[in-house]
């Protein structure tokens, strides 16, 4: 079954701002709230989707990304790390403050928790994102590559495992929660009695406190290093594109979940091929007897060396094209084309003999410029070419 736009699930348009966007989805997620529609999976299935619309329309650079290629684009490592394996957890834990606070449960809107609410417990705050760039050629670009990069970022705590403590023992139950991860306050308004439910100050929601902390770490849960990472870069990624690996960022405080990483893509400069769109472009320069008799020539290519017939006759600004040797399209079928434009060389210093020669040839009539009346000039082939 196809998936549905994100932006008709959330009833915005594409010109809707982040602030839109985030009540646009508060209205859905309240809708399909599972503590509303208990046992229903229709409803947990509308609710889970529009969380994944969200994760996606609040990020900027996957919004742009899906704006671009659609779902295509949200795909592999490219993609988010939501998606269909999102749990409940999943989406507290990230968008929790969406509904002001409340976690899980609805108290505030149906009064007394719910089995969710009461069970669900906030792990140690989620580590930061981290941005790396990384250099690829055309070959990686048209191919698709594997890059080992270390990064140097927060991990988990080897001694403590991320917990923050000293050992087992050093945990204690929450007195301020008594172990819930979440703390109630009931007022009286004109409409009666409202409860409201929020995170525990005290634990930040986890529903203990530490007695001890680890020595190594010193409570917080991770330490500073170095993780070799090995990053899939599809084929068709292009300069500026950025892909995005779930749980790769930081390393979260107390328990906490990891970060992203984001990976933007640098294109390293290739000494003899230009990229343009998916197309790859090649100066050829050609002696002026070459270009008049005829030749083979020898071309680099992103895949390697190409020869290619030149007729006699053939005149500078001409464009030679090999079908399919340029840059496939992300997510996408087919590939650009190689485009070869030659350009006929002019010597500079000329011997006696070679001027003599030359003055010999100037005024026969094959040496007068005739170019023909529909012949093209390099900007419109280039146009065709392009358009």
């Amino acid at each position: 079954m196809a998936k549905r736009d994100f932006y008709e699930i959330l009833g915005v348009s594409k010109q809707a701002s982040a602030d839109e966007i985030k009540k646009a989805y508060r209205k859905v997620a309240l809708k399909y709230h599972p503590d509303r529609n208990p046992d229903d999976k229709a409803a947990e299935e509308k609710f889970k989707e529009a969380a994944e619309a969200y994760e996606v329309l609040s990020h900027p650079e996957k919004k742009a990304r899906y704006d671009q290629f659609g779902h295509d684009g949200m795909q592999g490592g490219a993609g988010g790390g939501f998606g269909q394996n999102m749990t409940m957890d999943d989406i507290f834990s990230h968008f929790g403050d969406i509904f002001g606070g409340m976690g899980g449960g609805f108290e505030s809107f149906f009064g007394g928790g719910t089995s969710r609410s009461r069970s669900s417990r906030q792990q140690g705050r989620r580590g930061s994102n981290l941005r790396i760039k990384v250099k690829v050629t055309l070959r990686d670009m048209a191919e698709g590559v594997t890059k080992r990069i270390k990064v140097k970022k927060f991990n988990i705590c080897t001694q403590c495992h991320g917990t923050g403590a000293r050992d087992r023992d050093s945990f204690h139950t929450c007195n301020t929660c008594n172990g819930m991860g979440q703390v109630s306050r009931v007022t009286n308004t004109i409409l009666g009695q409202m409860r409201t439910t929020q995170t525990c100050p005290a634990c930040q929601g986890s529903g203990r406190t530490i007695s001890a902390k680890c020595s190594k770490c010193r409570g917080d849960g991770r330490e500073y290093g170095e993780e070799l990472i090995s990053i899939d870069i599809p084929a068709g990624v292009s300069e500026g594109v950025q892909l995005s690996m779930s749980g790769k960022g930081n390393a979260g405080e107390q328990g906490g979940p990891p970060g992203d990483l984001l990976i933007q893509i640098i294109e390293a400069r290739d000494e003899k091929l230009a990229r343009e769109g998916n197309n790859v472009i090649y100066e050829l320069y050609l002696s002026f007897i070459d270009a008049a008799l005829g030749t083979t020539s020898e071309v680099p290519t992103i895949s390697g060396l190409a020869k290619i017939k030149i007729p006699a006759g053939t005149q500078s600004g001409k464009i030679f094209r090999l079908k399919g040797k340029g840059l496939p399209s992300l997510n996408a079928y087919g590939k650009g084309d190689q485009l070869i434009h030659v350009n006929v060389w002019t010597p500079k210093n000329l011997t006696n003999e070679e001027k003599s020669i030359l003055q010999k040839l100037r005024n026969h009539p094959n040496f007068t410029p005739h170019p023909d009346k529909g012949q093209k000039n390099f900007f419109d082939k280039m146009r065709d070419y392009f358009s």
